[in-house]
Protein backbone atom coordinates (compact mmCIF):
# COMPACT_ATOMS: atom_id res chain seq x y z
CA UNK A 1 0.00 0.00 0.00
CA UNK A 2 1.47 2.71 -0.73
CA UNK A 3 2.05 6.17 1.45
CA UNK A 4 -1.24 8.60 -0.12
CA UNK A 5 -3.20 5.41 0.37
CA UNK A 6 -2.28 4.44 3.83
CA UNK A 7 -2.91 8.22 4.74
CA UNK A 8 -6.64 8.43 3.23
CA UNK A 9 -7.42 5.10 5.37
CA UNK A 10 -5.95 7.13 8.74
CA UNK A 11 -6.04 10.62 8.47
CA UNK A 12 -8.60 12.62 10.68
CA UNK A 13 -11.64 12.58 8.06
CA UNK A 14 -12.89 16.70 8.14
CA UNK A 15 -9.15 17.82 7.59
CA UNK A 16 -8.86 15.31 4.94
CA UNK A 17 -12.12 16.00 2.86
CA UNK A 18 -10.98 19.50 2.83
CA UNK A 19 -7.91 19.06 1.63
CA UNK A 20 -8.91 17.00 -1.23
CA UNK A 21 -11.87 18.91 -1.95
CA UNK A 22 -10.88 22.26 -2.16
CA UNK A 23 -8.83 21.98 -5.91
CA UNK A 24 -12.11 20.07 -6.96
CA UNK A 25 -14.16 22.95 -5.85
CA UNK A 26 -11.85 25.73 -7.41
CA UNK A 27 -11.83 24.29 -10.44
CA UNK A 28 -15.02 23.44 -10.67
CA UNK A 29 -16.14 26.84 -9.63
CA UNK A 30 -14.44 27.88 -12.21
CA UNK A 31 -16.24 25.83 -14.61
CA UNK A 32 -19.25 27.14 -13.23
CA UNK A 33 -17.87 30.42 -14.16
CA UNK A 34 -17.21 29.41 -17.77
CA UNK A 35 -21.20 28.47 -18.28
CA UNK A 36 -22.27 31.35 -16.81
CA UNK A 37 -19.81 33.54 -19.16
CA UNK A 38 -21.34 31.11 -21.96
CA UNK A 39 -24.96 32.65 -21.23
CA UNK A 40 -23.75 36.18 -21.22
CA UNK A 41 -22.58 35.73 -24.82
CA UNK A 42 -25.76 34.15 -26.01
CA UNK A 43 -27.78 36.87 -24.02
CA UNK A 44 -25.85 39.40 -26.46
CA UNK A 45 -27.56 38.15 -29.30
CA UNK A 46 -30.78 38.58 -28.03
CA UNK A 47 -33.89 36.59 -26.46
CA UNK A 48 -34.24 33.76 -29.36
CA UNK A 49 -30.80 32.69 -28.40
CA UNK A 50 -31.10 32.45 -25.20
CA UNK A 51 -34.43 30.80 -25.61
CA UNK A 52 -32.25 28.33 -27.75
CA UNK A 53 -29.14 27.38 -25.06
CA UNK A 54 -32.23 26.83 -22.42
CA UNK A 55 -33.06 23.67 -24.47
CA UNK A 56 -29.97 22.56 -25.28
CA UNK A 57 -28.05 23.05 -21.94
CA UNK A 58 -29.56 20.01 -20.28
CA UNK A 59 -28.55 17.73 -23.15
CA UNK A 60 -25.05 19.13 -22.43
CA UNK A 61 -25.15 18.80 -19.36
CA UNK A 62 -26.42 15.54 -19.56
CA UNK A 63 -23.18 13.93 -21.23
CA UNK A 64 -21.25 15.72 -18.70
CA UNK A 65 -23.11 14.27 -16.17
CA UNK A 66 -23.43 11.11 -17.54
CA UNK A 67 -19.23 10.65 -18.26
CA UNK A 68 -18.15 12.79 -15.45
CA UNK A 69 -20.78 11.53 -12.77
CA UNK A 70 -22.34 8.53 -13.45
CA UNK A 71 -19.07 6.48 -15.46
CA UNK A 72 -16.71 8.50 -13.77
CA UNK A 73 -17.85 8.44 -10.52
CA UNK A 74 -17.98 4.42 -11.03
CA UNK A 75 -14.99 4.12 -11.96
CA UNK A 76 -13.18 6.72 -9.56
CA UNK A 77 -15.16 4.38 -7.19
CA UNK A 78 -13.76 1.11 -9.12
CA UNK A 79 -10.11 2.25 -9.03
CA UNK A 80 -10.01 3.67 -4.98
CA UNK A 81 -11.55 0.21 -3.99
CA UNK A 82 -8.56 -1.61 -5.94
CA UNK A 83 -5.91 0.74 -4.17
CA UNK A 84 -7.73 0.58 -0.69
CA UNK A 85 -7.10 -3.67 -0.71
CA UNK A 86 -4.04 -3.12 -2.16
CA UNK A 87 -4.30 -3.92 -5.90
CA UNK A 88 -2.90 -1.67 -8.17
CA UNK A 89 -2.86 -4.31 -10.98
CA UNK A 90 -6.01 -4.34 -10.74
CA UNK A 91 -6.63 -0.45 -11.13
CA UNK A 92 -4.25 -0.45 -14.00
CA UNK A 93 -6.84 -2.92 -15.96
CA UNK A 94 -9.62 -0.91 -15.13
CA UNK A 95 -8.26 1.61 -17.23
CA UNK A 96 -8.49 -0.12 -20.53
CA UNK A 97 -12.40 -0.93 -19.69
CA UNK A 98 -12.94 2.78 -18.80
CA UNK A 99 -11.71 3.63 -22.24
CA UNK A 100 -14.07 1.79 -24.22
CA UNK A 101 -16.80 2.33 -22.17
CA UNK A 102 -16.38 6.11 -22.67
CA UNK A 103 -16.13 5.57 -26.34
CA UNK A 104 -19.60 3.27 -26.63
CA UNK A 105 -21.48 5.72 -23.92
CA UNK A 106 -20.29 8.63 -27.00
CA UNK A 107 -21.11 6.84 -29.61
CA UNK A 108 -24.24 5.49 -28.28
CA UNK A 109 -25.71 9.19 -27.43
CA UNK A 110 -24.91 10.16 -30.98
CA UNK A 111 -26.71 7.35 -32.82
CA UNK A 112 -29.91 8.14 -30.37
CA UNK A 113 -29.56 12.47 -31.51
CA UNK A 114 -29.60 11.82 -35.07
CA UNK A 115 -32.58 9.42 -34.66
CA UNK A 116 -34.54 11.42 -32.28
CA UNK A 117 -32.75 14.78 -31.26
CA UNK A 118 -35.13 16.93 -33.35
CA UNK A 119 -38.09 15.96 -32.66
CA UNK A 120 -37.01 15.73 -28.96
CA UNK A 121 -36.25 19.52 -29.29
CA UNK A 122 -39.77 20.24 -30.84
CA UNK A 123 -41.06 18.33 -28.03
CA UNK A 124 -39.38 20.67 -25.46
CA UNK A 125 -41.09 23.69 -27.26
CA UNK A 126 -38.69 24.28 -29.74
CA UNK A 127 -39.60 26.47 -33.30
CA UNK A 128 -38.74 28.30 -36.26
CA UNK A 129 -35.54 29.87 -35.28
CA UNK A 130 -35.29 28.58 -31.67
CA UNK A 131 -35.26 24.94 -33.01
CA UNK A 132 -32.79 25.93 -35.78
CA UNK A 133 -30.05 27.39 -33.61
CA UNK A 134 -30.39 24.60 -30.93
CA UNK A 135 -29.86 22.07 -33.50
CA UNK A 136 -27.04 23.76 -34.91
CA UNK A 137 -25.50 23.61 -31.31
CA UNK A 138 -26.13 19.75 -30.96
CA UNK A 139 -24.80 18.68 -34.32
CA UNK A 140 -21.46 20.37 -33.21
CA UNK A 141 -22.27 19.05 -29.95
CA UNK A 142 -23.09 15.47 -29.98
CA UNK A 143 -20.15 14.43 -32.81
CA UNK A 144 -17.46 16.08 -30.39
CA UNK A 145 -18.93 14.19 -27.15
CA UNK A 146 -16.14 11.62 -27.19
CA UNK A 147 -13.65 14.12 -25.70
CA UNK A 148 -16.13 15.16 -23.24
CA UNK A 149 -16.43 11.32 -22.00
CA UNK A 150 -12.93 10.60 -21.69
CA UNK A 151 -12.24 13.94 -20.12
CA UNK A 152 -14.97 12.76 -17.62
CA UNK A 153 -13.75 9.10 -17.18
CA UNK A 154 -10.18 9.61 -17.37
CA UNK A 155 -10.29 12.29 -14.80
CA UNK A 156 -12.19 10.04 -12.28
CA UNK A 157 -8.75 7.76 -12.30
CA UNK A 158 -6.65 10.39 -11.12
CA UNK A 159 -9.60 11.51 -8.49
CA UNK A 160 -10.14 7.70 -7.71
CA UNK A 161 -6.15 7.58 -7.20
CA UNK A 162 -6.81 10.15 -4.68
CA UNK A 163 -4.75 13.00 -6.89
CA UNK A 164 -6.88 15.76 -6.96
CA UNK A 165 -4.97 18.42 -8.11
CA UNK A 166 -3.26 17.94 -11.42
CA UNK A 167 -7.22 16.93 -13.06
CA UNK A 168 -8.63 19.64 -11.04
CA UNK A 169 -5.53 22.45 -12.58
CA UNK A 170 -6.32 20.97 -16.15
CA UNK A 171 -10.06 22.07 -15.76
CA UNK A 172 -8.75 25.22 -14.68
CA UNK A 173 -6.68 25.40 -17.85
CA UNK A 174 -9.16 24.69 -20.06
CA UNK A 175 -11.57 27.16 -18.48
CA UNK A 176 -8.70 29.67 -20.14
CA UNK A 177 -9.03 28.52 -23.48
CA UNK A 178 -12.79 27.67 -23.74
CA UNK A 179 -14.19 31.72 -22.37
CA UNK A 180 -11.94 33.69 -24.68
CA UNK A 181 -12.17 30.92 -27.63
CA UNK A 182 -16.16 31.02 -26.32
CA UNK A 183 -16.54 35.00 -26.89
CA UNK A 184 -14.66 35.30 -30.42
CA UNK A 185 -16.61 32.19 -31.62
CA UNK A 186 -19.91 33.26 -30.45
CA UNK A 187 -19.78 37.33 -31.03
CA UNK A 188 -17.19 36.80 -33.42
CA UNK A 189 -13.85 38.31 -32.96
CA UNK A 190 -10.01 38.66 -34.03
CA UNK A 191 -11.19 37.71 -37.28
CA UNK A 192 -12.96 34.35 -36.32
CA UNK A 193 -16.27 33.48 -37.69
CA UNK A 194 -19.23 34.67 -35.54
CA UNK A 195 -21.18 31.20 -35.07
CA UNK A 196 -23.47 32.29 -32.61
CA UNK A 197 -24.85 29.61 -30.51
CA UNK A 198 -22.36 26.82 -32.02
CA UNK A 199 -19.75 28.61 -31.38
CA UNK A 200 -20.42 27.36 -27.64
CA UNK A 201 -20.26 23.85 -28.85
CA UNK A 202 -17.33 24.64 -30.55
CA UNK A 203 -15.19 25.92 -27.56
CA UNK A 204 -16.18 23.25 -25.43
CA UNK A 205 -15.11 20.36 -27.71
CA UNK A 206 -11.87 22.01 -28.03
CA UNK A 207 -11.18 22.11 -24.38
CA UNK A 208 -12.26 18.81 -23.72
CA UNK A 209 -10.04 17.59 -26.43
CA UNK A 210 -7.26 18.89 -24.79
CA UNK A 211 -7.52 18.14 -21.23
CA UNK A 212 -8.11 14.60 -22.00
CA UNK A 213 -4.89 13.89 -24.20
CA UNK A 214 -3.12 15.51 -22.14
CA UNK A 215 -4.63 13.60 -19.05
CA UNK A 216 -3.77 10.65 -21.11
CA UNK A 217 -0.21 11.09 -21.99
CA UNK A 218 0.60 11.46 -17.90
CA UNK A 219 -1.19 8.29 -17.56
CA UNK A 220 1.18 6.60 -19.98
CA UNK A 221 4.32 8.27 -19.39
CA UNK A 222 4.30 9.51 -16.10
CA UNK A 223 5.56 8.23 -12.61
CA UNK A 224 1.64 7.66 -11.15
CA UNK A 225 0.69 4.54 -8.68
CA UNK A 226 -0.36 3.06 -11.76
CA UNK A 227 -0.01 3.55 -15.75
CA UNK A 228 -1.61 3.17 -18.87
CA UNK A 229 0.15 0.47 -20.68
CA UNK A 230 -0.75 -2.41 -23.46
CA UNK A 231 0.34 -5.19 -20.95
CA UNK A 232 -2.60 -4.31 -18.55
CA UNK A 233 -5.06 -4.77 -21.62
CA UNK A 234 -6.69 -7.28 -20.63
CA UNK A 235 -10.22 -6.86 -20.89
CA UNK A 236 -12.59 -9.06 -18.51
CA UNK A 237 -16.48 -9.51 -17.81
CA UNK A 238 -15.82 -9.32 -14.05
CA UNK A 239 -13.73 -6.02 -14.20
CA UNK A 240 -16.72 -4.56 -16.85
CA UNK A 241 -19.45 -5.62 -13.84
CA UNK A 242 -17.03 -3.86 -11.53
CA UNK A 243 -18.10 -0.56 -13.35
CA UNK A 244 -21.08 -1.37 -14.50
CA UNK A 245 -23.01 -2.36 -11.08
CA UNK A 246 -22.35 1.63 -9.99
CA UNK A 247 -22.08 3.37 -13.78
CA UNK A 248 -25.91 1.54 -14.84
CA UNK A 249 -27.66 2.62 -11.45
CA UNK A 250 -25.74 5.76 -11.24
CA UNK A 251 -26.70 6.59 -15.12
CA UNK A 252 -30.17 6.45 -13.78
CA UNK A 253 -29.58 9.61 -11.64
CA UNK A 254 -28.93 12.11 -13.93
CA UNK A 255 -31.01 10.79 -17.20
CA UNK A 256 -33.96 11.40 -14.58
CA UNK A 257 -32.73 14.60 -13.24
CA UNK A 258 -32.36 15.83 -16.95
CA UNK A 259 -35.54 14.16 -17.73
CA UNK A 260 -36.86 16.23 -14.49
CA UNK A 261 -35.28 19.32 -15.88
CA UNK A 262 -36.58 19.05 -19.66
CA UNK A 263 -40.28 18.13 -18.36
CA UNK A 264 -39.80 21.43 -16.72
CA UNK A 265 -38.86 23.18 -19.36
CA UNK A 266 -41.39 21.54 -21.79
CA UNK A 267 -44.05 23.10 -19.24
CA UNK A 268 -42.53 26.53 -18.60
CA UNK A 269 -42.14 26.34 -22.33
CA UNK A 270 -46.28 26.90 -22.55
CA UNK A 271 -45.98 30.45 -21.00
CA UNK A 272 -44.07 31.78 -23.82
CA UNK A 273 -40.80 32.45 -24.84
CA UNK A 274 -39.86 34.70 -22.08
CA UNK A 275 -40.39 32.80 -19.30
CA UNK A 276 -38.51 29.93 -20.94
CA UNK A 277 -35.47 32.09 -21.40
CA UNK A 278 -35.97 33.09 -17.81
CA UNK A 279 -36.11 29.85 -16.86
CA UNK A 280 -33.29 28.71 -18.51
CA UNK A 281 -31.21 31.12 -16.76
CA UNK A 282 -32.51 29.74 -13.66
CA UNK A 283 -32.13 26.18 -14.53
CA UNK A 284 -28.81 26.82 -15.25
CA UNK A 285 -27.98 28.00 -11.67
CA UNK A 286 -29.11 24.49 -10.32
CA UNK A 287 -27.49 22.84 -13.21
CA UNK A 288 -24.30 24.55 -12.17
CA UNK A 289 -24.53 23.22 -8.69
CA UNK A 290 -23.76 19.56 -9.81
CA UNK A 291 -20.28 20.44 -11.18
CA UNK A 292 -19.99 22.40 -7.79
CA UNK A 293 -20.98 19.81 -5.41
CA UNK A 294 -19.06 17.37 -7.78
CA UNK A 295 -16.08 19.71 -6.59
CA UNK A 296 -16.90 18.10 -3.12
CA UNK A 297 -18.50 14.64 -4.33
CA UNK A 298 -15.56 13.51 -6.35
CA UNK A 299 -13.24 13.24 -3.19
CA UNK A 300 -15.92 11.54 -0.82
CA UNK A 301 -16.44 9.06 -3.85
CA UNK A 302 -12.73 8.27 -3.83
CA UNK A 303 -12.30 8.41 0.54
CA UNK A 304 -15.46 6.33 0.92
CA UNK A 305 -14.05 3.98 -1.66
CA UNK A 306 -11.25 3.49 -0.23
CA UNK A 307 -12.02 2.97 3.18
CA UNK A 308 -15.04 0.30 1.68
CA UNK A 309 -12.52 -1.23 -0.16
CA UNK A 310 -10.63 -1.95 3.23
CA UNK A 311 -14.05 -2.61 4.99
CA UNK A 312 -13.52 0.49 7.27
CA UNK A 313 -17.92 1.10 6.95
CA UNK A 314 -17.67 3.32 10.08
CA UNK A 315 -15.20 5.61 8.75
CA UNK A 316 -16.81 5.61 5.16
CA UNK A 317 -20.14 6.83 6.88
CA UNK A 318 -18.15 9.21 9.04
CA UNK A 319 -17.15 10.47 5.46
CA UNK A 320 -20.55 10.78 3.79
CA UNK A 321 -22.12 13.00 6.81
CA UNK A 322 -19.02 15.48 6.95
CA UNK A 323 -19.32 15.53 2.67
CA UNK A 324 -22.98 15.95 2.84
CA UNK A 325 -23.67 18.61 5.54
CA UNK A 326 -20.98 20.78 3.90
CA UNK A 327 -22.57 20.81 0.21
CA UNK A 328 -26.08 21.84 1.97
CA UNK A 329 -24.29 24.38 3.46
CA UNK A 330 -22.31 25.32 0.28
CA UNK A 331 -25.87 24.57 -1.96
CA UNK A 332 -27.82 26.44 0.38
CA UNK A 333 -25.15 29.33 1.30
CA UNK A 334 -25.18 29.82 -3.21
CA UNK A 335 -29.15 29.62 -3.32
CA UNK A 336 -29.74 32.28 -0.65
CA UNK A 337 -27.22 34.73 -2.08
CA UNK A 338 -28.39 34.61 -5.56
CA UNK A 339 -31.86 35.07 -4.65
CA UNK A 340 -31.43 38.07 -2.83
CA UNK A 341 -28.88 39.44 -5.32
CA UNK A 342 -30.97 38.47 -8.16
CA UNK A 343 -31.90 42.08 -9.19
CA UNK A 344 -28.57 42.80 -9.59
CA UNK A 345 -26.90 40.19 -11.76
CA UNK A 346 -30.05 38.65 -13.58
CA UNK A 347 -29.68 41.68 -15.95
CA UNK A 348 -26.14 40.95 -17.00
CA UNK A 349 -27.88 38.41 -18.78
CA UNK A 350 -30.71 40.49 -20.46
CA UNK A 351 -33.01 43.49 -20.10
CA UNK A 352 -36.16 42.45 -20.76
CA UNK A 353 -38.44 42.68 -18.00
CA UNK A 354 -40.67 39.22 -18.67
CA UNK A 355 -37.57 37.16 -18.97
CA UNK A 356 -35.47 38.78 -15.39
CA UNK A 357 -39.02 38.27 -13.54
CA UNK A 358 -39.37 34.58 -14.53
CA UNK A 359 -35.92 34.14 -13.94
CA UNK A 360 -36.13 36.01 -10.55
CA UNK A 361 -39.28 34.41 -9.36
CA UNK A 362 -37.11 30.96 -10.18
CA UNK A 363 -34.55 31.42 -7.66
CA UNK A 364 -37.32 33.01 -4.42
CA UNK A 365 -38.53 29.86 -4.91
CA UNK A 366 -35.91 27.12 -5.47
CA UNK A 367 -33.13 29.01 -4.35
CA UNK A 368 -33.98 27.80 -0.81
CA UNK A 369 -33.98 24.83 -1.36
CA UNK A 370 -30.91 24.37 -3.34
CA UNK A 371 -29.42 23.04 0.67
CA UNK A 372 -31.38 19.76 0.37
CA UNK A 373 -29.93 19.34 -3.84
CA UNK A 374 -26.59 19.65 -2.34
CA UNK A 375 -27.15 17.21 0.30
CA UNK A 376 -28.75 14.51 -1.97
CA UNK A 377 -25.85 15.18 -4.51
CA UNK A 378 -23.21 14.53 -2.28
CA UNK A 379 -24.40 11.17 -0.81
CA UNK A 380 -24.93 10.15 -4.36
CA UNK A 381 -21.54 10.64 -5.28
CA UNK A 382 -20.55 8.91 -2.07
CA UNK A 383 -22.53 6.38 -2.48
CA UNK A 384 -21.16 5.55 -6.01
CA UNK A 385 -17.99 4.67 -3.49
CA UNK A 386 -19.98 2.95 -1.30
CA UNK A 387 -21.64 0.29 -4.23
CA UNK A 388 -24.70 0.99 -2.52
CA UNK A 389 -26.80 2.66 -5.31
CA UNK A 390 -30.15 1.66 -4.34
CA UNK A 391 -31.31 4.85 -2.33
CA UNK A 392 -30.40 7.08 -4.55
CA UNK A 393 -31.91 5.94 -7.17
CA UNK A 394 -35.41 5.91 -5.72
CA UNK A 395 -34.84 9.33 -4.39
CA UNK A 396 -34.69 10.58 -7.80
CA UNK A 397 -37.23 8.51 -8.98
CA UNK A 398 -39.36 10.30 -6.00
CA UNK A 399 -37.94 13.56 -7.14
CA UNK A 400 -39.14 13.73 -11.02
CA UNK A 401 -42.62 12.74 -9.93
CA UNK A 402 -43.06 14.94 -7.12
CA UNK A 403 -41.44 17.75 -9.27
CA UNK A 404 -43.46 17.10 -13.01
CA UNK A 405 -46.63 15.45 -11.62
CA UNK A 406 -46.24 18.83 -8.76
CA UNK A 407 -46.25 21.67 -11.91
CA UNK A 408 -48.87 19.91 -14.08
CA UNK A 409 -51.21 20.39 -10.73
CA UNK A 410 -49.95 23.46 -9.28
CA UNK A 411 -49.16 25.36 -12.33
CA UNK A 412 -53.35 24.85 -12.90
CA UNK A 413 -54.02 26.36 -9.49
CA UNK A 414 -55.69 29.85 -9.73
CA UNK A 415 -52.97 32.69 -9.24
CA UNK A 416 -50.17 30.20 -9.34
CA UNK A 417 -49.24 29.43 -12.62
CA UNK A 418 -45.50 29.43 -13.28
CA UNK A 419 -45.13 29.72 -9.71
CA UNK A 420 -46.27 26.61 -9.34
CA UNK A 421 -43.67 25.02 -11.67
CA UNK A 422 -41.23 26.59 -9.45
CA UNK A 423 -42.95 25.78 -6.12
CA UNK A 424 -43.00 21.94 -7.23
CA UNK A 425 -39.79 22.34 -8.07
CA UNK A 426 -38.47 23.01 -4.52
CA UNK A 427 -40.56 20.72 -2.67
CA UNK A 428 -39.04 18.02 -5.04
CA UNK A 429 -35.70 18.90 -3.86
CA UNK A 430 -36.54 18.63 -0.39
CA UNK A 431 -37.47 15.21 -0.48
CA UNK A 432 -34.76 13.89 -2.93
CA UNK A 433 -31.82 14.85 -0.29
CA UNK A 434 -34.14 14.59 2.66
CA UNK A 435 -34.37 10.50 1.50
CA UNK A 436 -30.65 9.84 0.68
CA UNK A 437 -29.77 11.14 4.06
CA UNK A 438 -32.47 9.23 5.62
CA UNK A 439 -31.27 5.93 3.95
CA UNK A 440 -27.24 6.19 5.00
CA UNK A 441 -28.73 7.09 8.62
CA UNK A 442 -30.43 3.64 8.29
CA UNK A 443 -27.21 2.32 7.39
CA UNK A 444 -27.23 1.41 3.27
CA UNK A 445 -23.89 1.21 3.02
CA UNK A 446 -23.29 -1.20 5.79
CA UNK A 447 -24.68 -4.26 3.21
CA UNK A 448 -21.78 -2.81 0.85
CA UNK A 449 -18.47 -4.62 2.82
CA UNK A 450 -16.56 -3.51 -0.87
CA UNK A 451 -13.65 -5.42 -2.44
CA UNK A 452 -11.94 -8.63 -1.44
CA UNK A 453 -11.82 -9.90 -4.75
Amino acid sequence: MDNQTHSFLNDPPLPLLLRMATPNSIAFLVQAAVSLTEVWFIGQLGSTSLAAIALVFPLLMLIQTLSGGALGGAVSSAVARAMGSGKPERAEKLLWHALIVSAAGAILLLILFFLFGERFLRFLGGRGEILEQAMAYCTILFPAGIFLWLMGSVSAVYRGLGNMKFPAGLLILGAGIQVPLSGCLVLGAFGLPQLGVPGAAVSAAVSAGLISSIMIARLMIGTLPIRLTTTRCQLSRELFLDIFQVALPASLSPLLTVANILCLTAIVGSFGESALAGYGIGSRIEFLLIPLVFGLGAAMTSLVGMNTGAGLIHRAEQIGWIGGISAAVLAGAIGISLALSSTLWIPMFTLEPEIQASATSYLWIVGPCFAFNGLGLSLYFASQGAKAMFWPVVATFIRILLAVGGALLLSRLPGLGLQGVYTAAALAMLVYGSVIAASLKAGAWRHHKGDRS
